[in-house]
């Protein structure tokens, strides 16, 4: 399942898709945001430092859109549940949060704040 956040003429959307047998993903049910989305605060300018491969995890945290990497929620070493958002991804003005699948432990963060990401790209990876 991946997790985005749509907005429509002003109202923001949290929306989940699910990948069915078939393997086309297939939009489940939206929910409406209380609020409109804020505006984004600027990004702080340190950086996380990217880890080595031989530390990478099996679960891959990878980025659902084209954008860069705005914010960095985790840290290597810290134990993450499913849902949990581990990095933000900024695309087209929205703020994507790429969420851990499954709990675990973040193994390895392969990007850092300001870094561009194309679709599919692993930013962060679990055990």
């Amino acid at each position: 399942m991946k997790n985005y956040v749509i907005t429509v003429n002003g109202t923001s959307y949290d929306v989940t898709v699910e990948e069915n047998a078939a393997g086309v993903s297939a939009p489940a049910a939206p929910v409406k945001k209380a609020a409109p989305a804020a505006a984004p605060k600027a990004a702080a300018p340190a950086a996380a430092p990217k880890a080595a491969t031989g530390a990478a995890g099996g679960v891959k945290i990878e980025a659902g859109a084209a954008g860069k990497v705005f914010k960095i929620e985790a840290k290597v070493g810290d134990a993450v549940k499913a849902g949990d958002a581990v990095v933000i991804v900024e695309a087209m003005k929205m703020e994507i949060p790429m969420v851990a699948p499954s709990d675990g432990t973040v193994a390895s963060i392969d990007c850092a704040v300001g870094d561009p990401c194309e679709a599919g790209q692993v930013l962060a990876t679990l055990n």
